[in-house]
This record gives C-alpha cells, sequence and structure tokens, in this order.
C-alpha cells in the first residue's frame, strides 16, 4: 500500500510542477541558443578580420611604389629615395635620355605610370626596361644627393652608418661614404671614401660593392663635408711607429738611416744592424 506522502500529485500542485519543470527546460535551451549565436557572430566577426587583414597586405602590396621596391632590394641600402618632384622635373633629367636606352619606357616604370608594355615589349625587352630603369634611377640619384633635400637624406643615412666604416685600424671605425670615380656609367664601380685618412675603399658588401660609381658620382662625398663641416674629423699625425712601437723577439727597435741604406738598431746590442 502507498503511505499518504507516496500518493503522485493530482490537480492544482500537480500542474504547477510541470510548469516550473518546462520553464527550466526553455531557460536552459534559450542560454545555449544564446551561447551558439555569440559564437556564430565571433567567429563571423574574427573571419570578417582576416579578410580586412587580407584586403590591407594586397592594398599595401599594390600601393608600393617601383622606388620603394628598389630600395628594398638587397645590396641597395646605399641608394636614398629621391622624390617623384624631382624626377617629373625635366631640368633635373637634361642629357640623361642619351645615356639609357628605353628612357621613355624606363622614366614610365620609375614613375608607376601604367602602360601596356607586355602587348607592345617582348619578354627580353621587357627585362631591358627594367635594367635601364635601375640605370636611370642611379643617374638620377647622383644628381639628386647634391641638392639639398638630398644632402639631408644621406646625412640620416651617414649618421646611421648605413655606408660602412673604414677598415683601417688607425681610423677607429670612423664612417665612410660612398664615391664614384667615374660620372659616366659602365666605367667603376661604387667605392667608400673615408673623412680620416681621405682615402677610398671596396665595400665589405659583395653587392654594394658592384654598384656603378656612377650612380654616386665623384662630386659627393667632398660636398657633404663642404655643407656639414662639423663632420670633418680632427687630423692627426698618429702612425703605425706612434701606436705601436716595432719589436723583434721582444727587444724594441728603432728606425734610422745610414748613408742611404736602412738599418735597424739593436740598443742592447752595440755596433750591430741588421739591413734589408
Amino acid at each position: 500500500f502507498l503511505g499518504e506522502g507516496d500518493w503522485p500529485e493530482r490537480g492544482p500542485a500537480r500542474f504547477a510542477a510541470k510548469n516550473k519543470l518546462m520553464a527550466t527546460t526553455s531557460r536552459d535551451e534559450t542560454s545555449t541558443l544564446a551561447e551558439s549565436i555569440g559564437a556564430d557572430l565571433t567567429s563571423l566577426g574574427e573571419d570578417e578580420g582576416d579578410e580586412d587583414v587580407d584586403d590591407e597586405v594586397s592594398a599595401s602590396d599594390e600601393d608600393s611604389s617601383w622606388i620603394a621596391w628598389f630600395l628594398s632590394l638587397r645590396g641597395n641600402e646605399f641608394f636614398c629615395e629621391v622624390d617623384e618632384e624631382y624626377i617629373q622635373d625635366d631640368f633635373n633629367l637634361t642629357g640623361l635620355s642619351s645615356l639609357v636606352p628605353y628612357y621613355d619606357y624606363a622614366l614610365d616604370v620609375i614613375l608607376d605610370v601604367e602602360m601596356a608594355i607586355e602587348e607592345s615589349l617582348t619578354e627580353e625587352q621587357q627585362e631591358l626596361v627594367e635594367s635601364a630603369a635601375e640605370m636611370l634611377y642611379g643617374l638620377i640619384h647622383a644628381r639628386y644627393i647634391i641638392t639639398n633635400r638630398g644632402m639631408q637624406a644621406m646625412y640620416e643615412k651617414y649618421a646611421a652608418g648605413s655606408f660602412g666604416r673604414c677598415p683601417r685600424a688607425l681610423c677607429c671605425g670612423q664612417a665612410t661614404l660612398p664615391v664614384g670615380r667615374s660620372d659616366l656609367p659602365r666605367n667603376y664601380t661604387t667605392q667608400v671614401f673615408c673623412p680620416e685618412c681621405r682615402d677610398i675603399f671596396t665595400p665589405r658588401s659583395s653587392r654594394s660593392a658592384s654598384i656603378d660609381g656612377a650612380y654616386f658620382g665623384t662630386t659627393f662625398p667632398h660636398l657633404f663635408l663642404m655643407t656639414f663641416p662639423e663632420l670633418i674629423p680632427c687630423q692627426t699625425t698618429q702612425t703605425f711607429a706612434s701606436a705601436l712601437c716595432p719589436k723583434i723577439f721582444f727587444y724594441k727597435q728603432r728606425m734610422h738611416t745610414c748613408q742611404g741604406t736602412t738599418c735597424i738598431w739593436f740598443p742592447d746590442k752595440q755596433n750591430q744592424y741588421l739591413l734589408y
């Protein structure tokens, strides 16, 4: 037999319990649905964000100019960015059309002028146009770096040590400047000039050493130091003999000349000379 408390609920109490169970179930389903919708919206937002990033990257690639691409190449650290306004001025380009093949095409490539090169030129000619564009930019660069704006741009690179340092020990890491031995292309490669010893050297980077010297010209380093005289180092009379006393088997040597023959005197051994 069932006790008094074991009988199932009837009447209003039973319906109240049923309504309470349904309310709890609907509340759980609602929270689960809300969490699902929130997760979908979050993933949708992330997807849209990724698409925006991809669009920005592709847009930045498309907006990148030829000059920015050229300066980003390895070995072109010596070059500075030439203002497009300077390139667009025909007066600054006087005489270059006779030095650069495919001059008009090369100029359009530098200025990112849209043209159907693929339709009018063969693949071999397109490579020649790209090479001509690099040559034209280099010759324009040689003229630009002796202007006020070009000097300022090269000053920043010089202060950062972008042109390398003198390999001589007594120059103590003096910063160098790029220089060419000719103003005409295809004659000499780029050298670096040391303001301390006033000598020229081959750049340490093989890529920089292969750049045509005409892209910097023979005038730049000297005009640069005249423009910024505070960068001229104080000339010292320090030589190898003053910096390092010569020794042979730990014996200090003194150099002098006797009857036109160079001799080395051993202080601790009188009347003995080493001739060479």
